[in-house]
């Protein structure tokens, strides 16, 4: 199954390279160099050392395609032959430059200690030592051997392929899959091959192209200065030399000599930002989607947006935050999918679902801080009235002290290079017209405010040094620092114990009380959402699938996927009894169904349900549903 899914991500990786335009161009042109070099003969009909000595510096004719040079040699022929030389000096760097660097950085990283100190100290030394020279000296050892050249500049360029593939290494070690594996008995080396090694993937061939293009130009090089291939053997650092040769007499044979060299080189660069930014992509559209990769292209996602009537498409007049028909993409995948809510000032509306339904990329998507290169596609964004969708200068400006985000996650929220204070005394100077004293004192109020002991000596205090309770409440200290109208908390309490998750949501209820500040509150903890909202919207498969208020929807839910979530809580767990659960999972954007996308999970689906995109309705005032079957679901609960 592990083997399946590396096999699926890096389909999925090939699939985003290849739609990119420029891409395809770099790719067709290496297959086409790699074909026409390889075989040659099939190409030219002439000996890459045949002379023609009646027609010597030809321009482009009938017979040579690229004219001749100086002795008659046909030009195509010549270029085709020397690419080999190329590519084979290519491979042999690439090679040598690959299995030193990946092993030692993997190796070097994982394992630290004395390992991580003598890679790394070898690698500074290499870094020293000026590489070209040591080329031509072996150059100079080994007359016109290209072979140890190669293998040399392949050595001397690994120390930084081996720093890179360090850093990532000793980062993705201390994630906790990387503990399970060790817990669930794996050996070193599986660890390395199956779970650290395909995270580096990208980067791996993204710094190999870009080798492979100083390659070219350094073999190049060699071959200009006659250190390579040697006359009459062909190769494309000889063809520019004959050329800068014969430039006033055929100045044409330059571009045979010169134009595949730079276009070679051009087509690695291309490919190697191609496939950096499509891992990017990638990476994003996972972990929006919280599902294995794989499935359908998202070209193949029919386009679905949410009929709701004129009172859901229109912003409300009196909300803090209206969003309207919201749609976001990533990489082309369409994950957010024509969400609607409002926040009311000073009230707190809870964005409630299952990992993978789109909550943190929507919360994310108000604020324009979409992961992965991804983008706002349709849809309204109003803040106190001004639509800041797709304008990054208002935007801008309420961020902070217009809307302030707390994510998930405390210790990533805090630079660990910097103390408490001076963080907040930044944020507070960033908002206020202020000195560093008047922003110290401030910062030291936030952290009364959060009620931090002692703020004085915490402030002095770096991330490491705070346990999660006490950096979550950093965090919403620093989100305060702008005094912000309303604040997206997305998931606060998720990564801190029982105790200290009840004393950070008291913590929101105080300081909304105090402030009169608007919370959006990304859960999926019913009990959370009882406790502090007024409101919940429901969503599911990057849609909403109701909305109501919190009495109404836990007395009577009108959405088959939010009974399911109420009767899945644990709160209502009986001891000796089995929790009730939805069967399955929830679908990645690529596996979106173009009818109801909870009806695999539903057991009132009926084939009316697969059959279309189900609208938004309001079937009584002031509650929302997706469901064809809202009218026995009002039955059933007393409502009509």
């Amino acid at each position: 199954m592990g083997m399946d899914n590396a096999k699926k991500t890096r389909q999925g990786l090939a699939r985003r390279v290849l739609r990119r335009p420029a891409a395809v161009i770099a790719v067709a042109w290496l297959v086409l160099l790699v074909a026409a070099t390889t075989a040659a003969p099939l190409f030219t009909s002439y000996g890459a050392l045949e002379q023609d000595l009646g027609n010597v510096l030809e321009g482009p004719s009938a017979d040579h395609l690229l004219g001749t040079d100086v002795l008659g040699r046909d030009l195509l022929s010549r270029l085709l032959f020397g690419g080999r030389s190329t590519l084979v000096a290519v491979a042999e760097a690439l090679a040598v430059f690959l299995v030193i660097g990946v092993t030692l950085g993997l190796l070097a990283g994982y394992r630290g200690g004395w390992v991580d100190w003598l890679v790394t100290r070898g690698a500074d030394l290499m870094f020293a030592l000026p590489g070209i020279v040591i080329v031509l000296v072996v150059l100079s050892v080994f007359p016109g051997n290209l072979h140890a050249a190669m293998i040399t500049f392949g050595i001397l360029g690994a120390p930084g392929l081996i720093r890179i593939l360090r850093a990532q290494t000793l980062t993705i070690r201390e994630e906790l899959f990387v503990a399970a594996a060790k817990v669930a008995g794996l050996t070193h080396g599986q660890i390395l091959r199956r779970h650290v090694l395909p995270r580096m993937a990208s980067i791996i061939i993204v710094q190999g192209a870009l080798f492979a293009a100083i390659v070219v130009t350094i073999q190049a090089g060699l071959g200009f200065l006659g250190l390579g291939a040697q006359p009459p053997e062909p190769s494309w650092g000889g063809l520019v030399a004959d050329a800068s040769q014969s430039i006033d007499r055929a100045p044409w044979m330059l571009v045979p000599a010169g134009v595949p060299m730079v276009l070679t080189v051009v087509a690695l660069g291309l490919l190697g930002d191609a496939i950096r930014d499509a891992a990017i992509e990638n990476w994003a559209v996972s972990r929006s989607s919280s599902a294995q990769p794989g499935g359908r292209p998202a070209e193949r996602i029919p386009a679905q947006r949410a009929a709701a009537d004129d009172a859901v498409a229109a912003p409300a007049p009196d909300a803090l935050l209206s969003v309207r028909d919201l749609t976001i993409e990533i990489g082309g995948l369409r994950v957010v999918d024509g969400v609607s809510l409002d926040v009311a000032p000073g009230e707190t509306v809870g964005l409630v679902g299952e990992s993978g339904c789109g909550k943190s990329v929507t919360s994310l998507g108000i604020l324009g801080l979409i992961p992965g290169g991804g983008r706002i596609t349709g849809g309204r964004v109003v803040f106190d009235g001004v639509d800041v969708a797709g304008a990054p200068e208002a935007m801008a400006r309420i961020r902070g002290t217009g809307i302030a985000y707390v994510s998930q996650e405390p210790m990533v929220a805090l630079d660990p290079t910097y103390a408490v204070g001076r963080q907040l005394a930044e944020a507070v100077r960033t908002h206020r017209r202020c000195d560093r004293k008047g922003a110290h004192a401030r910062a030291l109020e936030l952290l009364d405010l959060v009620h931090i002991p002692d703020p004085a000596a915490v402030a002095r205090r770096y991330l490491h040094q705070l346990s999660g309770g006490m950096a979550q409440r950093v965090a919403i200290a620093l989100a305060l620092a702008g005094e912000p109208r309303l604040l997206i908390a997305d998931e606060p309490t998720t990564a801190l114990d029982v105790t200290v998750q009840a004393e950070i949501l008291g913590l929101l209820r105080e300081i909304q009380e105090r402030t009169g500040m608007a919370v959006l509150l990304v859960t999926h903890d019913w009990g959370v959402v009882a406790d502090l909202c007024r409101r919940a919207v429901v969503m599911y498969a990057g849609q909403v699938v109701e909305q109501a208020d919190v009495d109404g929807m836990f007395a009577h839910p009108l959405h088959p996927y939010t009974g399911g979530l109420m009767a899945a809580n644990p709160h209502h767990a009986v001891h000796g009894e089995a929790l009730p659960t939805i069967p399955g999972t929830v679908p990645a954007p690529y596996e979106w169904p173009s009818g109801c996308r909870f009806a695999a999970r539903c057991d009132r689906a009926t084939e009316e349900c697969a059959a279309a995109p189900v609208p938004l309705s309001l079937p009584v005032p002031g509650r929302s549903t997706r469901c064809i079957h809202v009218g026995s679901l009002l039955q059933e609960g007393g409502l009509r």
